[in-house]
This record gives structure tokens, C-alpha cells and sequence, in this order.
């Protein structure tokens, strides 16, 4: 997918296609004469084909159908293999053609790939032009583009930082669930950037962006409900999140749950749990000098059991 080029901290930006797997289109999506997407009970044969991998079928037929119909999202299908170079050549100069074709059309994923190929470049001008490209995108209701504006304006990229700008163009892009807008809007409730300071919509925004699968929100979450900070005071619900986090991978709630499995906050008490979760935290290069303290005490059988564990966890499947 076409990404980010600004980035906030904390937040994780959407980026463009560079080589990676692509990503697969719902089987549910087809290819209209109109150009637009559509719930269909069989899948274009150009999709049919990106899905099951067959990116050389899927381009010809991409192709045939923009040449055929001057369908705007065949075009950027084609651009999309192109510019990845996935199963097929790959070739910059021809997928830019396609997106070009596609954004001439009004199609809201070929504006932003073009604005996010623009941001990439030193010019100034380049810049204020892709941000014109984001508006455009956004304007049609591409969330991904939506997101990206409010990064440049929270970051000022190419203008002074403008976080009130950031936090509407952040909450059109949460309003059609991006999460990572969610999650970006929501840190600026909770530091009043751009917005009133305001815990309880702070707290509403990262349980959002946490049931869409946002792990530093769940973690964050967690630990306002934890400390009572905005919401009501809840040790269980708090060491569920955590635990939903830490599974996730995150460090810092391993570390967190393992804080609270130490002392029975929320669950019941279990050192060697929490010297595991412990373990597995500085597996990712996270300290936690009271966490050390904890594993040091253990006995020479309970660490060996938590080492195990911790073992388990971290060895691949």
C-alpha cells in the first residue's frame, strides 16, 4: 500500500509498495465498468489472479481491462505489480504511467501513491504538491491519505507545525477507522496538542484503536486504567490489557504485566511468571532493574522453570 512519509512519535506510518509481498485484495472486491470497487459474488479474474499469486496473470489482465475500458483501478493494479516488481519485472517508469492514468480519473489510491512518491523528493515544490495530491485522496475518502496530512501538518514538513490541522485531518482518517489515526489522535488528547486535553476521550480513542489491533494503545490503555488516570480505577481489567499486549509482543507490557504478577495486582501472585514475561521483555533489549531484582531471587529451580518458559516463547515455531 502506498505509506507515510511523515511520521509522528509513537505512530506507525502506512507505507508505499517497495518490494514486498503485496498486499491481497478482499475476495469480495471486483472490478466495475465504472472503475469503482464493489461487493460482487465472483472476484474479477485480475484480483482472482493477485490473490491466488499469479501476478503475471493478474497484470495482463489488469491491463487488457484498463486498455479495454479505461478502468482507473486496473491501472493501478498494474501499477501496483510494477511498482513492486512482485512475480513480474519491475518497472518504475510504467507504473508511475499507470498511477498518472488512474489519478487523471479521480481515483483516490493513485492520488496518494503519487503524493507519496512527491513527498519522497528534496524539493519544496514537490512536497506542496504532494501534499495537494494527499488533500485530493483524502477529499475522496482514502483514510490512508487522510493520515498522512495530519503527520505532515503535525510535523510541519512543509509548513509550520499545525497540530489543530493535524487532529481534524487525524479524525476524518479515525472516522473511517485507520487505526493508526486513532491511535495518533488520541496522543493528541492526552498531551492537549491541537486539542483540549481531555483523559476520558483519550482513553475511548485508544480502546478503539486497540480492539483494531494497535498494541502500543492496548499498553497504553492499560496503564490509565491500571493508575485510575481518566477512567475508573480497574488492577483486572488492566492486567487482562496488559496480558493482551504482552502476548502481542510488546515489551513494554511484558514488562508491565510482570510487574503486576510479582506483586498480585489484578491476578494472582506468580514470580515465576513474571521473571518469564521479564525475560522475554529483555529479550528485546528492555531493562527493568526492579524486574532484575525479582529473577535474582528466585530460587536456582524456579529460575530454571521461568528460563524454560521463557524459552519456549522466544524459540521460533
Amino acid at each position: 500500500m502506498p505509506a507515510a512519509y511523515a511520521q509522528a512519535p509513537g505512530v506507525e506510518p502506512l507505507g508505499p509498495s517497495t518490494g514486498a509481498t503485496p498486499t491481497k485484495a478482499p475476495a469480495s472486491i471486483t472490478l466495475t465498468p465504472s472503475g469503482k470497487r464493489g461487493p460482487a459474488p465472483t472476484p474479477d479474474p485480475a484480483y482472482a489472479a493477485y490473490q491466488r499469486g499469479h501476478f503475471r496473470t493478474a497484470l495482463d489482465l489488469a491491463v487488457k481491462r484498463a486498455n479495454t475500458t479505461g478502468d482507473p483501478v486496473a491501472m493501478v493494479l498494474a501499477g501496483e505489480l510494477l511498482s513492486i516488481g512482485y512475480g513480474v519485472p519491475q518497472d518504475p517508469a510504467a507504473a508511475r504511467a499507470w498511477f498518472e492514468a488512474a489519478a487523471a480519473k479521480g481515483n483516490s489510491d493513485a492520488l496518494f501513491t503519487l503524493g507519496a512518491w512527491k513527498m519522497e523528493q528534496p524539493s519544496t515544490q514537490r512536497k506542496d504538491e504532494a501534499v495537494a495530491l494527499f488533500r485530493q485522496s483524502a477529499e475522496k475518502g482514502n483514510s490512508a491519505a487522510a493520515y498522512n496530512l495530519g503527520l505532515v501538518y503535525l510535523q510541519g514538513l512543509v509548513a509550520p507545525k499545525e497540530p489543530a490541522l493535524a487532529a481534524e485531518w487525524f479524525r476524518r482518517a479515525a472516522n473511517l477507522d485507520q487505526v493508526d489515526a486513532i491511535y495518533a489522535l488520541a496522543t493528541l488528547y492526552r498531551d492537549g496538542n491541537g486539542v483540549p486535553q481531555d483523559r476520558l476521550e483519550t482513553s475511548r480513542l485508544l480502546y478503539r484503536a486497540s480492539e483494531l489491533g494497535n498494541v502500543v494503545a492496548t499498553t497504553e490503555l492499560a496503564i490509565m486504567v491500571f493508575n485510575g488516570d481518566g477512567v475508573p480505577k480497574d488492577e483486572e481489567r488492566a492486567a487482562a490489557l496488559f496480558r493482551k499486549a504482552a502476548l502481542a509482543g510488546n515489551a513494554i507490557a511484558q514488562n508491565r504485566y510482570a510487574r503486576i504478577l510479582s506483586a498480585g495486582r489484578g491476578v494472582p501472585q506468580d514470580k515465576v511468571a513474571a521473571a518469564t514475561w521479564h525475560m522475554m521483555a529483555k529479550a528485546q533489549k528492555l531493562d527493568d532493574p526492579m524486574l532484575d531484582k525479582l529473577v535474582a531471587s528466585l530460587t536456582p529451580e524456579e529460575r530454571t522453570e521461568a528460563e524454560s518458559r521463557a524459552k519456549l516463547w522466544l524459540s521460533p515455531p
